[in-house]
């Protein structure tokens, strides 16, 4: 970790506790307790960022910790709790494509991590975690974990910050605050969003594969992105 200082090298977590008595639900909390917080005090010069972030312990230990800490946040961990993997549009049963790790928590949490998203701080930013599994390996007695949601992710962060009223601090969110903390350059590309409603396909094709169910499949998404 010293090496990785001195170099300027960052690192990047997925922060959950391997203790396999721990409960699912505070394998986050523990591991920033037990660990993060002993890694950013014993290598003060260390950059480090907490990658998807889905607690409120999670929230407050990068709010508040040294310069050089920040977190990544996703647009499912922003838009679902815990009971959407239970259920999805008033329809209950089992929503594998709902599941992910770290797994989704509670409201308070969900909340929490839509605040801080908001809020306009440098030390959050966009991370989307996309992963495509195929649906066999989804729809599984033995499931992959993630969400594939790069087919919407820029629309549904986008919509997120429109719930709150903070669409002027999205760009920062997913274009600025990462960039910033990696010390490149800004991408000068621009990118246009409409509120215009579509419906996001059932699936994507894959050649010589089962299908990717994406992230929202069959369900409207509010607005629409396009390079300009």
């Amino acid at each position: 970790l010293q090496a990785m200082a001195e170099v300027g090298m960052p690192l990047l977590c997925h922060g959950e506790s391997t203790d396999p008595t721990s409960d699912v639900f505070d394998r986050e909390a523990k591991w920033v307790k037990e660990v993060l917080t002993k890694i950013v005090d014993m290598v003060p010069t260390l950059r480090v960022v907490m990658e998807h972030i889905t607690t409120k312990e999670g929230v407050d230990f990068v709010m508040n910790a040294r310069e050089g800490v920040c977190g990544t946040i996703t647009v499912q961990h922003l838009l679902l709790n815990r009971n959407a993997l239970f259920s999805h549009n008033g329809q209950g049963g089992l929503r594998p494509h709902h599941y992910c790790l770290p797994v989704l928590k509670r409201e308070e949490h969900r909340a929490t991590l839509v605040k801080a998203a908001t809020s306009g701080s440098t030390k959050f930013f966009a991370g989307t975690d996309s992963a495509p599994h195929a649906q066999d390996k989804k729809e599984n007695c033995c499931g992959c974990a993630g969400c594939f949601t790069a087919p919407a992710a820029l629309e549904l962060y986008c919509h997120v910050f429109d719930l709150e009223g903070k669409l002027d601090k999205l760009e920062g969110f997913v274009s600025h605050h990462g960039a910033d903390f990696y010390k490149m350059a800004r991408n000068p590309s621009k990118v246009r969003l409409t509120k215009e409603t579509w419906t996001m396909p059932a699936s994507c094709p894959v050649e010589g594969s089962e299908p990717v169910v994406p992230f929202f499949a069959g369900d409207p998404i509010q607005w629409k992105a396009e390079k300009i």
